[in-house]
């Protein structure tokens, strides 16, 4: 299992997310954990939203537990919407091209599963991207075929729609090759304005999935807690596990659900329901 952060709000260095917190991402991807029986040491990265409309990439096939550069970055960086990545392989190669997140135009996406059985079906899944979007397939993981299949369903228009859309054909041609069970799968996508999280699983368990709740309300359960004093009143965090043991700041996103967080917003959830195609 891959693990994976976003965060919305004003801007903050995302090392306080990815180093500095009790179980921080970076922390996470060193052990082992119910949700996540291997280490997460294939590959890391961080996109992030500054001065330009195009967000800037940082990808490494390098373990991000050792990874200098990597908190080099995070600690100069400081933005109000960013996704990072810490990737456990299911299969392809340990490579940059294949560390998320994985970037078009504007939009950033981050995966953590897996397809079912995926190389008896990634040609079919392939044949289906747009013309135009083929070439930017650069890595060979099911997580950036999906991302490029969800663009193909009309993504830069209906975000929710077109993954809903992407995950009712993946199911299609998986059970037409007798596959069950196709997708597992928690999902980060962002356009630089707002966060959309997605969990969902075709059987069986989902993935784990937690949001924050509101800061305010956090820092009066536990004003002793110094670290908290400066969080932004309107940061929301999305993470496949908690970054503190803090009873009252996480709440799990319940599976087959979709969230959209935008800044200073309530987060807007809705079922997340697969959109067979004709």
């Amino acid at each position: 299992m891959c693990r994976w952060l976003g965060y919305v709000g004003d801007p903050i260095e995302p090392r306080e997310l990815l180093y500095d917190t009790e179980r921080s991402l970076i922390e996470q991807s060193r052990f082992h954990s119910p949700e996540a029986p291997v280490p997460n040491g294939d590959g890391t990265g961080l996109g992030w939203y500054g001065r330009r409309e195009r967000p800037p990439l940082f990808r490494s096939a390098a373990p991000a537990w050792g990874d200098e550069n990597l908190r080099e970055l995070a600690s100069e960086v400081s933005s109000g919407l960013f996704l990072a990545h810490v990737r456990a392989a299911t299969g392809t190669p340990v490579q940059e091209t294949n560390s998320h997140p994985f970037r078009y135009g504007n939009w950033l996406f981050v995966h953590n599963g897996f397809v079912k059985d995926f190389p008896a079906i990634r040609r079919q899944l392939l044949m289906a991207v747009r013309e135009d979007l083929f070439p930017c397939i650069l890595g060979s993981t099911d997580s950036e075929l999906l991302f490029h299949l969800a663009l193909t369903f009309g993504l830069e228009e209906d975000p929710i729609g077109s993954l809903e859309r992407m995950t009712g054909f993946v199911e299609s041609v998986a059970g037409e090759s007798g596959i069950d069970g196709a997708l597992q799968m928690t999902i980060g996508l962002t356009d630089g304005h707002s966060l959309t999280a997605v969990r969902y699983a075709s059987s069986g368990p989902v993935n784990s999935l937690f949001v924050s709740s509101d800061v305010a309300a956090v820092r009066q359960l536990y004003p002793e807690i110094g670290r908290l004093s400066h969080v932004p009143e309107n940061a929301r965090v999305v993470v496949s596990e908690p970054l503190a043991a803090l009873p009252g700041l996480w709440r799990e996103v319940p599976a087959g659900s979709a969230l959209t967080i935008s800044v200073g917003s309530e987060v807007d959830e809705r079922p997340f329901q697969p959109i067979a195609p004709r």
